[in-house]
């Protein structure tokens, strides 16, 4: 399964090339599909964020919430989601501070950023 992962990916990026809004439907969909591998979705995220930052937001969102990706994966999308759209971004490292099940040098990271996002918060 992570060989077809790695082949859409590849694709993707190589649609980006020539067609960018086919590229960041495709990289969308790869950040975004709960059964592609956590380094996979956060690179798809990571490309669509180069093609349409925009779009990227709600894939980053998507992979920082989803209790089943990596603690570490789940940080590097709340990051690369404060980099495209911080005003999202607090959510994102709500749900890794809050969930009792991430590591706590990860949760404290994300409270960091979310300090720095949203101080109310």
């Amino acid at each position: 399964m992570y060989e077809a992962d790695e082949d859409r990916l590849s694709s993707a990026e190589q649609l980006a090339e020539y067609n960018p809004p086919a590229a960041a439907t495709a990289l969308s969909a790869i950040a975004r599909d709960r059964t592609v591998g956590d380094e996979v979705r956060l690179s798809a995220a990571e490309l669509l964020a180069d093609v349409d930052p925009q779009s990227a937001a709600p894939a980053c969102l998507a992979i920082a919430s989803d209790r089943r990706v990596g603690d570490e994966v789940r940080l590097s999308a709340a990051e690369l989601l404060a980099d495209v759209d911080p005003r999202n971004a607090a959510p994102a490292c709500l749900a890794i501070a809050s969930d009792r099940t991430v590591g706590d040098e990860v949760r404290r990271s994300a409270a960091e950023q979310l300090a720095v996002l949203a101080p109310i918060a």
